[in-house]
């Protein structure tokens, strides 16, 4: 019988030999290519089960943030221990993975105050307001068709894609009721629109926000976008169009009245986005700055709610606007943040930050930048995009950095923030209107108007090869 102690002694050198790489490291001090070792095998297969399960989530139920996070550690524990059999080398990994957190840190913190305001919003009723002023519109179907998905491009250059869709879906279920077609084609409308606004905005998409912070396009660079963004909605939409059944719903008699305070907190988002924008532009500072600068903001105007409430209560004053007796507190909304979503975010930079460091993103950008083309390669982004969270393929190509003109920046820009909009689970206002509208919103039922969600992809990519030529 062999003995337990020899056993383990064994099984542990054969892990060791296993994770060792097969090449030569370097004596440069850069990172080894472990492309072709044991160690970047592991790490690709650990990355593609994660997102697997990511893709499963309506499925398992299981939230996306944890398999991604598990991943990375597995990931950059694996490439640290690789690193130790390797004097001299040992504190590489160590400093990729603090540049890697400092650029999630950054983003983190940007997306949370966003989420706070926009979570403030809906406290105090502002997009419940919007809602029943929608549904009690009197309006038919096919305007309420274009009114939502017009709302939808406009609101998520400012609120966040996610966010605006689940708001407008919220109208279109209030006025379809068991009008399963109208719903199911207006939800369509809202993802597509809801990405194709996002995709002109450093705010709309998480995707343009890093590529807003990394430096690559201005502030006011995204917006020769929004003709293409807007040919991507319309194409869709006109089509959609004449399958809305040409009916009137009956009108909601709802009434609903904002908080004390509503107005005012939108007016500090936009000084909050200004002040983002200035800190960025002119003081050369991380735009996060600026937002967490305007989170001071909201916090001071909290404090003053909270002081005045009383005197508020005693006058009954103010425009059209109530309190219900409960002191606005900022540290709800920022606790009722997507920290999901988050943390996801956390995962996905830290492996493929990993990936990254194994060598296989220098090795995917010779594939794709340099013998598929800059303009081929993102466009096939764009169509991963709809498989694949857009999130982890952009920070991918972030990440390669490849020598591009600032048209072709702008080109992965708009594929990967109006890609996702191919397939309902391409986006997150696709996955969260499944959710939402259950039933009648589908995976199937968006996959039917794909190939004219296809064309709107399409025109969108040749309108900006027309009226961005000079950029190329």
């Amino acid at each position: 019988m062999i003995n337990n102690k020899h056993f383990l002694a064994a099984a542990f050198v054969s892990l060791v030999a296993a994770l060792m790489p097969v090449l030569s490291w370097a004596a440069d001090g850069k990172p080894m290519d472990l492309t072709n070792a044991s160690v970047g095998f592991f790490a690709i297969g650990i990355f593609v089960l994660a997102y697997a399960l990511v893709m499963a989530e309506e499925f398992t139920h299981l939230r996306k943030s944890k398999p991604v996070i598990i991943a990375a550690g597995l990931i950059w524990g694996m490439i640290a221990f690789t690193y130790q059999s390797h004097p001299g080398m040992e504190a590489l990994p160590e400093h990729a993975f603090r540049h890697n957190l400092l650029e999630y840190a950054e983003l983190m913190l940007f997306l949370l105050v966003a989420m706070t305001y926009v979570n403030s919003m809906e406290d105090h009723r502002v997009f419940d307001a919007l809602r029943v002023k929608l549904v009690g519109s009197g309006l038919g179907f096919r305007a309420l068709f274009w009114i939502t998905g017009i709302l939808a491009f406009f609101i998520s250059p400012v609120a966040d894609n996610l966010t605006t869709a689940l708001l407008m879906c919220a109208v279109v279920l209030a006025v379809g009721g068991d009008n399963k077609k109208f719903v199911t084609i207006a939800c369509i409308n809202i993802v597509v629109a809801a990405n194709a606004g996002g995709a002109f905005s450093p705010f709309g998409d998480i995707t343009t926000l890093m590529v807003w912070q990394k430096g690559i396009v201005d502030f006011w660079g995204f917006f020769a976008l929004i003709i293409p963004s807007a040919v991507n909605f319309l194409i869709p939409a006109a089509i959609m169009h004449f399958a809305i059944p040409n009916e009137k719903p009956e009108a909601s008699a709802e009434k609903i009245s904002m908080k004390r305070g509503a107005k005012r907190i939108i007016v500090l988002f936009l000084l909050t986005i200004v002040t983002a924008v200035s800190f960025h532009n002119f003081l050369h500072m991380p735009p996060v700055l600026g937002m967490l600068t305007g989170l001071g903001y909201l916090q001071f105007f909290g404090y003053f709610l909270k002081k005045t409430e009383n005197r508020f209560n005693r006058s009954k004053a103010g425009d059209h606007e109530h309190t219900d007796g409960m002191p606005f507190d900022v540290f709800s909304p920022i606790a009722r943040a997507e920290w999901d979503t988050l943390l996801f975010f956390y995962g996905v930079v830290a492996s493929v930050g990993g990936l990254g460091f194994l060598g296989y993103l220098g090795l995917t950008s010779e594939i794709m930048y340099t013998q598929w083309g800059a303009t081929n390669a993102n466009i096939a982004v764009g169509v991963l995009s709809a498989i694949v969270d857009n999130i982890p393929v952009m920070f991918a190509v972030l990440t390669m950095n490849p020598e591009m003109s600032q048209g072709q920046w702008l080109l992965v820009t708009l594929t990967a923030g109006v890609g996702g909009s191919m397939l309902s689970i391409g986006s997150a206002a696709g996955v969260a209107l499944m959710g939402q509208a259950r039933g009648q919103y589908t995976f199937f039922g968006h996959l039917k108007w794909m190939p004219v969600i296809a064309l709107g992809y399409a025109a969108s990519i040749a309108m900006h090869f027309w009226v961005n030529g000079a950029l190329f």
